[in-house]
């Protein structure tokens, strides 16, 4: 099991991932003591230290700190990238209630990074492969804040189903034709650098990974390919037939799950369960 050890972190790399999930921790702790205005500095107080928390992770910037990379790691900057949407959103939507749920995202991120740091990062890797990872990730980003626009547009329909006397968007922030139209938005961006991402794997492998890295069908490329397939579903579904609501969130929900597995998951069962490096 790859977990966290004393030599792993460089004072300062504890210092920003224990500091960012303190802040956005410190919200939910205080209860009604702390104004809005508190806890929006408060949270992009956390949403700095986690910022710096991930490149420090990622390059190593210390020189008790090697470049690391693996399942906690990656949640932990599609969480990042998240918040970086809703901070975003909270200017042009600041009707959009979702504070609680975005800083505990956040706060558990940052501190299952920190137990689950990853692996060194493979020497012989290419110096682009950074550029690869970053497209994989800024896809579950936008993926994520897809699956989150449409968790916050499903509980708004349910509760104007329950108690029809509020408004569209008394609940949730928003009004329901606004947080649908915002996550098709986030499934199209995220197709496009999938189908990037997943074109460089394709043609570029061994170039990126290292000799004797060629193509495979792995469980990652499995997987990886069938939730493109699955948002591809969901975009034509979209485009020809006007899927909407549960029909059009249920294909959303298959294809981030397998998305999920892609790399999340198979790095999850080899770091934690099987406790062995890739």
């Amino acid at each position: 099991m790859i977990l966290a050890t004393a030599a792993t972190y460089s004072l300062t790399s504890l210092f920003l991932g224990v500091g960012a999930a303190v802040a956005y921790a410190a919200p939910s702790v205080a209860g009604d003591r702390f104004s809005m205005k508190s806890i929006r500095r408060l949270l992009w107080t956390a949403w700095g230290l986690h910022g710096l928390a991930v490149l420090w992770s990622l390059l190593g910037l210390s020189p008790n700190d090697v470049p690391r990379f693996g399942f906690a790691p990656a949640l932990s900057v599609t969480a990042w990238l998240v918040l970086t949407v809703y901070a975003v959103e909270s200017h042009m939507y600041p009707k959009l209630q979702a504070v609680w749920a975005f800083a505990g995202l956040g706060a558990v991120a940052v501190l299952l990074a920190l137990v689950f740091p990853g692996q060194a990062l493979h020497s012989a890797a290419s110096p682009w492969l950074p550029l690869h990872w970053a497209l994989g990730l800024a896809s579950y980003g936008l993926f994520a804040a897809a699956v989150v626009h449409a968790w916050l547009m499903m509980r708004a329909e349910s509760q104007m189903r329950t108690a029809p006397s509020l408004s569209s968007g008394a609940q949730s922030g928003l009004p329901l034709l606004t947080l649908e139209r915002l996550t098709f938005r986030f499934v199209m961006a995220g197709f496009v650098l999938l189908t990037a991402t997943l074109l460089a794997g394709w043609l570029f492998r061994e170039p990126l990974y290292g000799a004797g890295k060629g193509f495979k069908w792995d469980h990652k490329i499995i997987f990886s390919t069938l939730s493109w397939f699955a948002f591809a579903v969901l975009l034509i579904g979209r485009a020809k037939f006007g899927w909407r609501g549960r029909t059009a969130v249920r294909v959303l929900y298959i294809g981030s799950g397998l998305l999920l597995l892609a790399y999340v998951g198979s790095r999850f069962v080899l770091e934690v369960v099987l406790g062995r490096a890739v």
